[in-house]
């Protein structure tokens, strides 16, 4: 273990929270930054193209204009269809997948802190040069720029859980771990409100600007406070740092880490079980935050203030839910109520099932607003406990291939974020209430059926792929009971399942 310098003993005297802490408020705010600029474009959407009038001559297709401020959205100048709109909300994600598996791959043999700061600092970059885009070559390269902002974002969380392995214990994974993975929700409530206030405010490029410049400020500070581990961090104090080398070990990088075995993971029954959970999650997220503001306006007929303020409601119950769930798991566990496997299949389950049925009454709700937006709240709310539920199966199956397995499950179930918001524009050609009600029902199917895949077969158990133990690096588990450091380190890895 390399020597800590001296003036980083001293630097580390100012620091009042421990540097784990930091690099979880960090991590949080990455991904707040990350979703704030992928979602702004769907409150922008809605004042970029020009309105449209259902055709659909049901007195239930299309509510009456709310009264709520100064009126709907009179849309905007571009002659987009309700199918291009779609391919362009879901272009994202093409760019989006394609770096995930090289993203985990790059933060397990190098660490996280520079294949994160880098992609988002990239994300940040095009999302500024979102406006010029539409300006010089319209929808073309519109897509052109959110593809290349899906590549540098496709490694925020493969990154983050790579870091996430290296500086948190297991006795503080659910808490800490719900805590970065929050930044989801709050950044699509930020995304959402703020989009809508600074849309009725402001020119719509202001958006852009805006979050794309946090995204700046946010890489200049994680690049100076943020390490990829405990042993690499000059001014972590030598009391946390020997704590976390106890706790975890150190993962050595580089040509140490054995080669990612393929085989073992791919062809992991849990493995698949964790895919299943992760597209279910996704197919419904993404319908929600790609295409609720477009629901909001289209069909409820809000306006852009009142489309911001509720289209971020869900996403504040869902955050809550999200980080209480995270020390529900915890407590539950600590307390052997429940074994980690089980802890992880409730979460999921209650994270599935719920939003299922209540998205599909929102859409029964007709053109009540006010039970639309509580439907749609408690909907996105239980959703919440997906984040100690299955979200946190890559950091319990594989401590060292977390990064791999979080890419392949985050990418396969971006996969769906190109196809849902195409999907959700092909069957809305009128954006009439009847059509959404069909999309809502396909959700609640998928939402289903990969839930039940994931409670019989999910597994919260270290997983044999997990070849190559923190620390010393062996598979004799009766040798590293006779070693007093290595049954400490395996002790806290077994303590997660």
């Amino acid at each position: 273990m390399t020597q800590q310098p001296q003036w980083g003993i001293n630097l580390s005297r100012y620091f009042i929270l421990p540097q784990r802490v930091i690099l979880a408020i960090m991590g949080f705010l990455a991904i707040l930054n990350a979703y704030t600029m992928r979602v702004c474009l769907s409150q922008a959407i809605t004042v970029l193209v020009v309105k449209k009038n259902s055709t659909d001559d049901d007195s239930e297709a299309i509510c009456e204009p709310d009264d709520l401020d100064e009126g709907t959205s009179t849309g905007g100048d571009y002659e987009w269809s309700e199918e291009l709109q779609g391919l362009i909300l879901s272009s994202f994600y093409i760019g989006y997948i394609v770096t995930h598996i090289p993203g985990g791959l790059l933060a397990e043999k190098f660490g996280g802190k520079w294949t994160l700061g880098i992609g988002i600092l990239s994300t940040a970059v095009f999302t500024m040069l979102t406006p010029l885009a539409i300006d010089l070559g319209g929808s073309d390269w519109l897509i052109v720029t959110r593809v290349l902002m899906g590549l540098g974002e496709g490694t925020t969380f493969p990154a983050l859980s790579v870091l996430l392995a290296a500086w948190v214990p297991a006795n503080e994974r659910g808490k800490l771990g719900a805590l970065v993975l929050g930044g989801g929700q709050v950044g699509t409530i930020m995304g959402n409100l703020l989009s809508g206030v600074f849309l009725d405010a402001y020119d719509w490029p202001f958006v852009f600007y805006f979050f794309g410049g946090l995204g700046v400020i946010w890489f200049a500070i994680f690049v100076f406070l943020c390490y990829s581990d405990p042993v690499s961090h000059p001014f972590i104090k030598p009391s946390e740092r020997e704590y976390l080398v106890k706790e975890i070990g150190t993962i050595s990088r580089n040509e140490d880490l054995p080669p990612t075995p393929w085989k073992a993971i791919l062809t992991n029954l849990p493995m698949f079980a964790l895919v299943s959970a992760q597209i279910g999650h996704d197919w419904g997220f993404y319908i929600m935050v790609t295409d609720l503001p477009k629901y909001m306006a289209d069909v409820l007929q809000f306006s852009i203030k009142a489309n911001g303020l509720y289209s971020s409601l869900p996403y504040v119950m869902m955050w809550i839910v999200s980080v209480g769930s995270g020390f529900v798991a915890d407590w539950m566990i600590r307390r052997g109520i429940m074994n980690t496997t089980n802890t992880r299949k409730v979460m999921t389950g209650l994270a599935a099932f719920g939003p299922a049925i209540f998205m599909v009454g929102a859409s029964y709700a007709g053109c009540d607003r006010v039970l639309v937006v509580v439907l749609f709240t408690i909907c996105m709310g239980l959703m919440g406990a997906y984040y100690a539920g299955m979200k946190l199966s890559p950091l319990d199956m594989s401590p060292n291939y977390a990064g791999t397995l979080m890419a392949i499950t985050n990418g396969i179930g971006a996969i769906t974020g190109v196809i849902t918001p195409y999907l959700v524009g092909v069957m809305t050609p009128n954006a009439s209430l009847l059509e959404w009600r069909l999309v809502f029902w396909v959700a609640f199917g998928v939402l289903f059926v990969t839930a039940i895949v994931y409670c019989i077969w999910a597994s919260g158990e270290v997983q044999p792929f997990n070849n190559a133990p923190i620390q010393p690096r062996t598979v004799d588990f009766e040798a590293q009971e006779r070693k007093p450091e290595a049954g400490k380190a395996r002790a806290a890895l077994e303590h997660s399942s």
